[in-house]
């Protein structure tokens, strides 16, 4: 809570630090659900600031389990922990953009 009051008062701040984010994986690897990079209808509210938040813990909890993995099982463990984290980080604030009347989609060109 504490830490989503500080963001509040610097969204450019907090903008600026999302694309470093997205590329920034602890895992080394990408094959996980694209990060977002910046708020949905460029819109920087709450919901942007948890989604950021969500990642960073995300991030966090996956670095420190790299760390304390003894095997490949856990390292498996960690990356599919990570991209479950991810997956519902993107799942619950596209979610709150839709019912605020942000259109979340993919556009697909092509036959």
């Amino acid at each position: 809570m504490i830490f989503r009051k500080l963001m509040i008062g610097m969204p450019a701040a907090a903008l600026a630090v999302a694309p470093a984010m997205a590329m920034a994986h602890p895992s080394g690897n990408q094959d996980h659900e694209p990060i977002l990079t910046r708020p949905i209808g460029d819109n920087p509210d709450n919901y942007w600031y948890d989604y950021l938040t969500d990642i960073r813990e995300a991030e966090h909890e996956l670095k420190k389990d790299l760390r304390r993995a003894t095997d490949e099982e856990d390292r498996r463990d960690a990356l599919e922990e990570y991209r479950a984290e991810i997956a519902d980080a993107n799942k619950d604030y596209k979610k709150e953009m839709r019912e605020r009347g942000y259109h979340v989609g993919r556009v697909t060109v092509g036959k």
